[in-house]
């Protein structure tokens, strides 16, 4: 697996998403249709700092081996982030609907929950 091109793909999914809910935490909490967006504005762009955050984090690794026992805590971390964002998402699709843009979201995290959970528990180790 090129594990560089998974780890610019993150970076720069998860750098969308923060500068997104960074510089438009409102808009976006009303396209999702919050009532009152801007009181929860804050926390839309506390969840941007940590997604600019991590997709910093990817972003400086990405020329690291990754899997296995190299770098695995920022595998693992991925994993977990991208697992469990699958999962919120799919439960929020369920008891909402689908509607397109969700949807593309929840595929995208999916993809990335599953090249991740290869990478740390499939990926062939050399002995």
């Amino acid at each position: 697996m090129n594990t560089k091109s998974l780890m610019i793909a993150s970076s720069l999914v998860l750098a969308l998403a923060g500068a997104v809910c960074l510089f438009a935490p409102v808009e976006l909490l009303e396209s999702l249709g919050s009532p009152d967006g801007a009181s929860l504005a804050v926390f839309a762009q506390l969840t941007g700092a940590l997604y600019l955050a991590f997709a910093l984090t990817n972003w400086a690794a990405k020329g690291s081996m990754i899997g296995g026992i190299y770098s695995r805590p920022l595998s693992v971390g991925n994993l977990l982030h991208f697992t469990v964002g699958t999962l919120a998402l799919f439960k929020h699709a369920l008891a909402h609907g689908i509607h397109w843009p969700a949807s593309l979201v929840l595929v995208a995290y999916a993809v990335f929950a599953a090249l991740f959970s290869y990478l740390v528990f499939g990926a062939k180790r050399k002995r």
